[in-house]
């Protein structure tokens, strides 16, 4: 099996580049290194199945050989980073998108696209079922991930219907574990790193909006079941146990085994999302598929993570 991995130098591209390679394909990871970090995949540069190509997947560009299966997980995924890279994000969820979907109609390839959660916007439905159509502000500030990873899915579908691609699309829900950036912006890095700094522990807004975390692993184990799949319409993968950013908060603590400091700020970005929880049910009909690591037990791993980068 040959395949292909935009965002391969990421935290979840990596992932997946290990997971190839342990089941033995050839893995070409395709990243700009706008987020991703090479420090990532530097213990697979050895491999002679794993190759890096520094490429901008917003631009044109070929893959020489047979391709498999072409996957998406290029983009900016955190609140900072795609605010700070507006048209970036905007691009590669548009032309990003169609440049890898037009590899995988070159290649005959299977083609999995990963999308997000944040399609659902700030949601008047609760849990959020992959039918739910979503409260999506379209020229907020937080629109450039949002209304790219709409559009994203809607190419995506039209290539399935006008050209046969054989899509997939992942609806991903907040994942957490090693390979995080260290200040990428996002709860988990955040509560992790102000602790092992010994600073308080910064909760936005009242800290009463809530959360599903899922770790690394249970994703890519998700993501590699839908690859395999028959199923063409979007499936959430997170989840379910939903707490709110203050309980998340004091679980940090207890992990760590320290009395930490929390303190309350203003809310970060408007539009925040009040709520987010996932409907599991279309993965665990369609790919038999459910979260195994708890909570506890992936934090264990990632603070271990983060004391060997802080």
């Amino acid at each position: 099996m040959r395949v292909v991995i935009a965002g391969g130098a990421g935290f979840i591209g990596s992932h997946l580049c290990e997971r190839f390679l342990s089941e033995g394909a050839h893995v070409i990871a395709i990243d700009n290194l706008i987020t991703g970090s090479l420090h990532n995949i530097q213990h697979l540069q050895d491999n002679p199945k794993f190759q890096f190509i520094n490429q901008n997947i917003s631009r044109p560009f070929t893959i020489e050989g047979a391709v498999d299966a072409v996957l998406n997980f290029a983009s900016p995924a955190s609140p900072p980073v795609y605010l700070k890279y507006p048209i970036e994000t905007l691009e590669v969820g548009s032309l990003g998108t169609q440049y890898t979907l037009e590899l995988a109609l070159q290649k005959n390839a299977r083609y999995l696209l990963a999308s997000t959660s944040e399609v659902y916007g700030d949601p008047l439905v609760h849990p959020q079922p992959e039918t739910y159509l979503g409260n999506v502000d379209p020229i907020g500030p937080r629109s450039v991930y949002d209304e790219a990873k709409r559009y994203a899915e809607a190419i995506t579908m039209a290539y399935h219907r006008t050209h046969g691609v054989q899509t997939r699309i992942v609806r991903i829900f907040n994942t957490y574990g090693p390979r995080m950036s260290l200040d990428d912006g996002r709860v988990v890095p955040n509560f992790i790193a102000q602790a092992l700094r010994g600073e308080a522990l910064t909760v936005y807004g009242d800290g009463k909006q809530t959360r599903s975390f899922q770790y690394v692993d249970d994703l890519i184990e998700g993501v590699r079941r839908l690859l395999d799949s028959d199923f063409v319409e979007p499936v959430n993968i997170g989840n379910p146990t939903e707490m709110t950013i203050l309980e998340f908060a004091e679980m940090v603590c207890e992990v760590m085994g320290q009395s930490i400091k929390i303190e309350f700020v203003d809310a970060r970005i408007k539009g925040d999302p009040q709520t987010r929880r996932p409907d599991i049910t279309r993965a665990k009909a369609v790919l038999n598929w459910q979260p195994q690591v708890p909570l506890a037990d992936g934090l264990v791993k990632t603070i271990a993570y983060f004391r060997s980068v802080v």
